[in-house]
């Protein structure tokens, strides 16, 4: 075994009080970690912000996707072209 590995021994657990105060202590833990995942999990995925649209922000994004879906007609449009079958 590794020198730096550490060796967790199981808790000994002599009554139901022990086991109900393990019991909420890790409730307890469980809940902190779930909170502090829930607000990392927030930071990344989605902006942060006022969460106002402006109607520069919205004009903007319009021509985006705009954009994205003319490109992909085009890029259809190419491929149809180019391996459509000859009869």
């Amino acid at each position: 075994m590794p020198e730096n590995q550490e060796i967790k021994e199981t808790p000994v657990y002599h009554t139901l009080d022990e086991i109900r105060l393990r019991k909420a202590q890790l409730l307890t833990d469980i809940t902190k970690d779930s909170g502090q995942v829930r607000k990392l999990w927030d930071r990344l995925f989605h902006k942060g912000g006022s969460g106002k649209k402006t109607p520069s922000k919205c004009f903007s994004g319009w021509m985006s996707t705009g954009a994205s879906v003319a490109d992909a007609v085009i890029l259809g449009w190419k491929l149809y072209r180019k391996f459509k079958l000859k009869r």
